[in-house]
């Protein structure tokens, strides 16, 4: 059956390298945090001017003042900086980020991301998004599949203003994860439990080209 935004998380964890520097967008991707696999030295990094996010805390250890780029109340590992927003985007602008991770609200077949607004809606800015889709080395998209209304949300072309171009390498969804071919389409390298190819099928409007040596995703 499909999976939980947690799941996710879990499955996107498993990118991460040791000695990573990774900025976590908001939404999906900042549950990544709970989900470091053992082992795995990475540096959390929020644009509002931290390295060294740590899990969510407990109600016990809730700390105001420190939040994420989401507003997020957060943890700080052992040997955690903070600094002005400035030095924050002079990391991210100089390519010291590994990988970003990001939410998005549509994705199309050639990795271009919508992310920042929906013509309409009133929105405070645009945040960090534009200057890590451009900057950032390696750029992974944590979403859901389908719109609440069920249409999808990996698109032959997207709809929505653009956040970046060509910029994002794989997608996970609660259905699979797809890696972004060259030349364009949704290459499904992994399914979920219980899921059918034909129902990722229909959830997908973009080319999808499903992977020969197609796995189940494992999340633990």
């Amino acid at each position: 059956m499909p999976l939980d935004k947690n799941a996710i998380a879990k499955r996107i964890a498993k990118e991460l390298k040791d000695g990573y520097y990774v900025n976590l967008g908001i939404g999906i991707p900042t549950l990544v945090a709970n989900y470091i696999p053992e082992g795995i030295d990475v540096v959390l990094q929020s644009e509002n001017g931290l390295l060294g996010i740590g899990p969510f805390p407990t109600e016990e250890e809730v700390d105001p003042d420190l939040i994420n780029a989401g507003k997020q109340t957060i943890t700080m590992q052992i040997g955690a900086s903070l600094f002005s927003s400035a030095d924050s985007f002079a990391m991210i602008r100089g390519g010291h980020i590994d990988l970003t991770i990001l939410g998005a609200m549509e994705v199309s077949e050639n990795g271009d991301i919508a992310n920042w607004k929906i013509p309409g809606k009133m929105v405070k800015g645009m945040g960090g998004a534009m200057d890590l889709v451009a900057s950032a080395k390696n750029i992974i998209v944590a979403m859901q599949h389908t719109d609440k209304y069920g249409k999808s949300k990996l698109l032959k072309k997207c709809t929505l203003p653009l956040t970046g171009v060509r910029c994002v390498k794989k997608v996970v969804t609660e259905l699979g994860v797809f890696d972004i071919l060259p030349e364009g389409g949704f290459y499904m390298v992994e399914i979920a439990p219980d899921v059918t190819v034909e129902e990722v099928q229909k959830a997908t409007e973009g080319k999808l080209i499903v992977a020969p040596d197609l796995k189940e995703m494992q999340i633990e």
